[in-house]
């Protein structure tokens, strides 16, 4: 009998025990400190977990052989090794055999398996980096510096990872080239210098990659991953454009940096067993910066792998960038919320390309598209019911009637299927092209997209405005005129997809940290993929555009790569809190930063840009820094009253919280930025922090305290002059909050910011106060 057949059977012979059989992968986490001796070996550890394995049993002496055989085929499996950011396996285990390895000596916990999702020609010069100026000068771009991106592997061909002019690859470097579908060591050189695949655990998830339309091996079958790491740190290539448009040099953030590949992304997602065994590799073949665009739905730091695993690489000095999620702009839906990482946002830069809508009653809409045709004809316009059958209005796969459609423009509802998708339903229905028009929610946000017809996106607004004219004329017209390329918009603006604070695990820290470009980003991208990965799109091209906050990470990750380059001895939180001091508020026309979303304020907040757009020039020189080692994010987590397992997860040894854990208060971890919770009364409440920042600016300096208070809140900081006598001294502060009487009971939130003043340094550390 086959296996499903076999299941059933044994769930009609004994009910009971079918749960206790079926297979599931877990990440089981285990105490080295209460292991049984061990050396230090990756070797000794996996026979150590071999044992442990085969050591679980569950066959009942109650059962027949038929059934004994049966529960033999599910022995579990050991899929992965974990040894260097956590410790640890990965494994295949029915519930039963969980049940008998959580009585093992050094077990900590367990947790099944998920399927994580994945969250440029200009973005350099937004930023401000110059050919031959601060950090991109030859002094700052010599030292080697490498980067590890987990994404969905790597086309080592593309000319971004070209090789030519570098060094020999680093001496203590331990990466390997794997092998494997179309992909050999020859694949890597002195630029790529690692290239892994992991896929143990997606295969366990989903069933076995299939080689025809994915590769067993680290070469990138979706252009995800090829995209991000060339953002961070691909060479720089000239007269890179998309059809024409965007046309400049491509480079990532620090283009002479290393790139070690690591794959455990594929078409339906990432799992969290292969992404730690990712980063546990990543951190033992020795990259300075992991690059994570990817993640999972908000969860407590002790049941979030993604988090224990940051923090392990975090504890070996590696700086850890992680995208913050694409599930704005609703409220607490920031991902990767750990204080260890350091999350990004995401925003619009100052190019555009613009398209304009011209109705039949004279009315003319802005809209954004990637499509380099010529302007159309004035056509009739349809919609939902006049376009087709039910979900026409959003133009998904049937929904269109080529009798209503053919010739016309089709108005299409973004939502349910994407956005290039729609445009596909309508040139295959004999549509002469497609209006995308935005919901409420996502307000005036206008992606541009590699479109297959004639077609742009408008904002909400618009979308009220042409559904009106619609309903008021049997004969509504539309024209499009494509503008291609324009620069000078105010920016940054947040992109409404861009996810949102307060945190819903971690509320004591501002989340997202800062914003960087994530909005119409062009990269390296697979010649065999289309910039639609929609199979009718038979174009190829060397540079894609894609939006997210998977593109502002890489940014990040690039960023951090220059800051470490010139700052070698600084630790992840120094780097992290540089990033963070020296962030702006302010866009390109000196107005406070804007939000697409609609339904919010005109002008965003920390909860979605954090401490503001990073500027990599500024956060070479920051003044001053808040660090913060293993021991300080230790004692957060005990002031989190987490106990002992759940610390373990992270300790790694037998670190115990101090005596005074009791007055410990996770407002004193010494973050570069401060969120306040207050409860939401009438009466007068004080909260006190304390931080302590480290003077790498100038030796002998004097810093002066300046407060812009929230609403509703007073704010004194104690002492409100530091004095400085040298590089490296640390001096403390403390900062009390007090709520005001008299103040709007209505207003769940308000913010502010502290700034130490210097004659050369601004640094500057947002507040959020919650009223819960």
């Amino acid at each position: 009998m086959d296996f499903r057949n076999s299941l059933l059977f044994l769930a009609l012979a004994a009910a009971t025990m079918f749960t206790s059989v079926v297979p599931d992968v877990y990440v089981v986490h285990m105490d080295k400190a209460r292991m049984n001796s061990l050396d230090d070996s990756l070797g000794a550890s996996k026979r150590w977990y071999e044992t442990v394995i085969d050591s679980i049993t569950e066959i009942s002496s109650s059962i027949d052989e038929e059934e004994v055989k049966e529960q033999e085929t599910l022995a579990p499996q050991l899929l992965y090794v974990y040894e260097t950011a956590i410790t640890g396996f990965a494994a295949e285990l029915s519930k039963k055999q969980l049940e008998s390895l959580k009585k093992m000596d050094g077990f900590l916990a367990a947790t099944s398996d998920e399927l994580l999702s994945l969250h440029t020609t200009h973005s350099t010069q937004f930023l401000g980096l110059r050919s031959g100026r601060g950090l991109w000068s030859a002094p700052s771009l010599a030292s080697d510096v490498i980067i590890g991106v987990v994404d969905t592997g790597i086309w080592p061909e593309h000319i971004s990872f070209h090789n030519s002019g570098m060094s020999p690859v680093p001496s203590g470097w331990k990466g390997v080239c794997e092998a494997g579908t179309k992909f050999s060591s020859s694949n890597c050189n002195k630029k790529l210098i690692g290239a892994r695949v992991f896929s143990k655990a997606y295969e366990a998830l989903v069933g076995r990659i299939n080689e025809t339309v994915d590769y067993r091996s680290p070469r990138d079958s979706e252009g995800h991953g090829t995209h991000t790491a060339s953002t961070a740190a691909g060479n720089i290539v000239k007269n890179a454009n998309f059809f024409g448009l965007a046309k400049g040099s491509a480079s990532g953030m620090r283009y002479t940096s290393r790139i070690a590949a690591y794959k455990a992304c594929y078409p339906l997602g990432c799992a969290s067993s292969d992404i730690l065994a990712a980063i546990d590799q990543a951190v033992s073949d020795g990259v300075d910066i992991l690059s994570l665009s990817l993640g999972g739905s908000p969860r407590p730091y002790y049941a979030d792998n993604m988090a224990i695993a940051a923090f392990g690489a975090i504890a070996n000095g590696v700086f850890v960038s992680s995208s913050a999620g694409n599930s704005g702009p609703r409220r607490s839906t920031v991902g990767n919320t750990a204080p260890w990482m350091t999350t990004v946002a995401a925003n619009y830069m100052d190019r555009s390309f613009p398209s304009g809508v011209k109705l039949g009653d004279g009315q003319v809409f802005m809209g954004a598209s990637l499509y380099y045709g010529k302007a159309t004809k004035q056509l009739p316009l349809v919609y939902g019911e006049t376009a087709g059958a039910q979900g026409a209005q959003f133009c998904i796969n049937g929904s269109l009637s080529p009798k209503l459609v053919r010739g016309k423009f089709v108005v299409c509802d973004r939502g349910i299927n994407s956005r290039v998708e729609k445009g596909e339903q309508v040139k295959m229905a004999g549509g002469a092209g497609m209006i995308i028009v935005n919901t409420e929610t996502g307000g005036e946000e206008r992606f541009a997209d590699p479109h297959i017809l004639p077609a742009t996106m408008l904002g909400a607004q618009a979308a009220i405005s042409i559904k009106r004219y619609m309903n008021s004329t049997r004969k509504a017209t539309a024209s499009i005129e494509f503008y291609g390329t324009a620069y000078g918009n105010p920016a940054p603006v947040m992109a409404a997809f861009s996810s949102r604070g307060p945190s819903a695990v971690g509320p004591d820290i501002i989340k997202p940290d800062v914003t960087a470009p994530g909005v119409d980003i062009l990269a390296a991208w697979p010649p065999n993929i289309s910039p639609t990965r929609l199979k009718s799109d038979k174009r190829s091209v060397k540079f894609n555009f894609i939006s997210g906050t998977s593109m502002s990470c890489p940014h990040v990750s690039g960023i951090a790569a220059l800051l470490k380059s010139v700052h070698k001895d600084w630790s992840p939180a120094a780097i992290k809190s540089a990033l963070m001091t020296t962030a702006y508020t302010l866009d390109t026309g000196m107005a406070p930063i804007s939000d697409a979303a609609s339904g919010s304020s005109k002008f965003a907040t920390p909860f979605a840009f954090g401490s503001g757009h990073v500027d990599p020039e500024r956060a070479a020189d920051p003044g001053l820094v808040y660090d913060i080692s293993t021991p300080d994010y230790l004692n957060y987590l005990c002031s989190l009253n987490y106990n002992s397992s759940q610390l373990a997860l992270f300790s790694r040894n037998n670190f115990t919280c101090p005596d005074d854990a009791a007055i410990l208060q996770p407002g004193d971890l010494n973050y570069p930025s401060f969120a306040v919770l207050f409860r939401n009364n009438s009466q007068s409440i004080t909260a006190t922090y304390k931080r302590t920042v480290t003077n790498v600016g100038i030796p002998v300096t004097v810093y002066a305290a300046r407060v812009m208070q929230p609403n509703g809140v007073s704010v004194i900081v104690e002492p409100n002059i530091l004095h400085f006598q040298g590089i490296g001294q640390k001096l403390s502060y403390k900062v009390s909050f007090t709520t005001l009487e008299g103040r709007n009971l209505s207003d769940s939130y308000s913010f502010g910011s502290i700034v130490w003043i210097s004659e050369k340094h601004t640094v500057t550390s947002p507040i959020a106060v919650t009223w819960q």
